[in-house]
């Protein structure tokens, strides 16, 4: 790995917003080492700022679970895959809940006013498919939400946020192809139509696998980050 860095966008933002969102995408792209501390001075240099605007990302990017504090300052966050999978599994038991007590009472079927409009989104992104991008958890997120929402129970959905929470950071591993993009869009879509026609086998069919997917391959990059943590040792800026 190298100190590539994404350039600061010309923006109206303020600079620690566009610091923010440059590391964040730097982070979740894998750019920086694990086994680096994640000094100031080396990423004020990387974006050409000061460390006033650094030290203010990094403290929002702690507050995300991007970053980790360790005795001797941040490091990119190393996650735990036996908590991953485990965390994996509570998210497929959640959203599988929501098809199913929806096939199991008609009186139950989503709500085509709070996942219609949501369908309507990705349909737009596969007509403009966006590229690879860490962020797009956040899309992703909203989706399986609102997903679950529209089910009916809306406890069921807090519970997805909650997960959606802790396992977040290591989810920056899953938007790397444009494969992978098209695929989730795919899927998304096909989901959504399902649940709306009452198609409640087939959507599940599709939303196990796609969840499972996911899990496979954020487990799979995670494992490499952590055997690059090990292989850095000691390393420090």
């Amino acid at each position: 790995m190298s100190d590539a860095f994404s350039p600061l966008a010309p923006t109206g933002e303020p600079l620690a917003a566009r610091v923010y969102m440059a590391l964040r995408t730097d982070l979740m792209a894998g750019r920086y080492e694990p086994g680096r501390r994640l000094g100031e001075e080396r990423l004020a240099g990387n974006y050409g700022v000061s460390r006033t605007p650094v030290r203010e990302a990094l403290s929002r990017l702690a507050a995300d679970g991007l970053v980790a504090r360790e005795s001797d300052g941040l490091y990119p966050y190393r996650p735990r895959i036996d908590q991953l999978n485990d965390l994996y599994e509570v998210r497929l038991t959640l959203e599988l809940r929501g098809l199913a007590r929806a096939a199991a009472d008609p009186g139950t079927a989503h709500d085509r006013d709070l996942l219609g409009p949501e369908l309507d989104r990705w349909y737009a992104l596969r007509k403009a498919p966006p590229g690879p991008d860490a962020g797009f958890v956040d899309a992703d997120e909203r989706y399986h939400v609102t997903l679950l929402a529209a089910a009916g129970n809306p406890q069921l959905a807090e519970a997805l946020k909650a997960v959606n929470n802790r396992i977040r950071p290591a989810r920056m591993f899953d938007y790397f192809t444009d494969e992978r993009m098209a695929s989730t869009i795919a899927e998304h879509i096909a989901i959504a139509e399902g649940a709306l026609d009452g198609r409640y086998e087939e959507a599940t069919a599709i939303l196990t696998g796609h969840i499972e997917t996911s899990r496979s391959i954020v487990v799979a990059r995670a494992e490499a980050a952590l055997s690059w943590a090990r292989l850095a040792g000691a390393v420090r800026p």
